[in-house]
């Protein structure tokens, strides 16, 4: 997942970043108001935290900007000290999707960026998605940069669980009971399913999203090595 961090203070932001870098997000920073603006404009971000307190432009006017301005969507999380009702509702207002009071628990904005992400990108609903590539749980199409994919019944089976699970690790023995149950084939048959599924939605394209753990499983993500 990708998140702008717009915060003027740079211990939180030090803090924050230690935090997700260790659940694999990929994060952009601003201090101040303008130079967010010309980030979520010039960038594609899942969710954005906001600070309402920020120099050069406040984060209500930025909310309000990036939402009847520029009509951009990306989920906003504003974080800030002021707890009132009434400071919240001008939050939502402007166009914010939820609201998280200082001090906090990096687990519960953890927990809420994962929320907003799952809600935008319909991974609670029927469409499944990580980067370019998306799986229609009804359909069980898949397609990636709008390219349909053709995948055997176990590589759709796969596919499914591990972007249900992304950017989490799926270990080896969790694949080889959802295809096999306690029937298991000898030799190492998982590998073959893989090569043929990373064949289909990886090799075509410029980045992979399919990515070994050693000795553990496999995880769908981007930008990871």
């Amino acid at each position: 997942m990708r998140v702008l961090i717009v915060e003027d203070n740079r211990d939180i932001c030090e803090n924050i970043a230690a935090y997700l870098e260790k659940h694999n997000y990929v994060m952009d920073f601003a201090y101040d108001g303008i130079s967010a603006m010309h980030l979520a404009l010039s960038n594609p971000f899942d969710v954005i935290v906001l600070d309402l307190m920020l120099p050069r432009m406040d984060g209500l006017s930025f909310c309000q900007k990036l939402r009847a301005d520029a009509e951009v969507d990306t989920p906003v999380l504003m974080l800030t000290a002021r707890d009132t009702l009434d400071d919240k509702l001008k939050g939502f207002e402007v166009g914010a999707d939820d609201y998280l009071v200082k001090p906090f628990a990096l687990q519960e904005l953890h927990a809420r960026l994962q929320a907003l992400y799952k809600r935008s990108h319909g991974k609670t609903a029927n469409l499944l998605t990580v980067g370019d590539l998306t799986m229609n749980k009804s359909t069980l199409q898949v397609h990636r940069s709008g390219q349909l994919i053709d995948l055997t019944p176990a590589g759709i089976r796969l596919l499914q669980r591990l972007m249900e699970a992304a950017p989490a690790v799926v270990a080896r023995d969790d694949l080889e009971t959802l295809l096999w149950a306690d029937e298991r084939p000898d030799g190492d048959a998982l590998r073959s399913h893989m090569y043929k599924l990373r064949q289909a939605i990886d090799r075509p394209f410029d980045s992979p999203l399919i990515h070994t753990v050693h000795r553990i499983g496999y995880r769908m993500a981007e930008g990871v090595q």
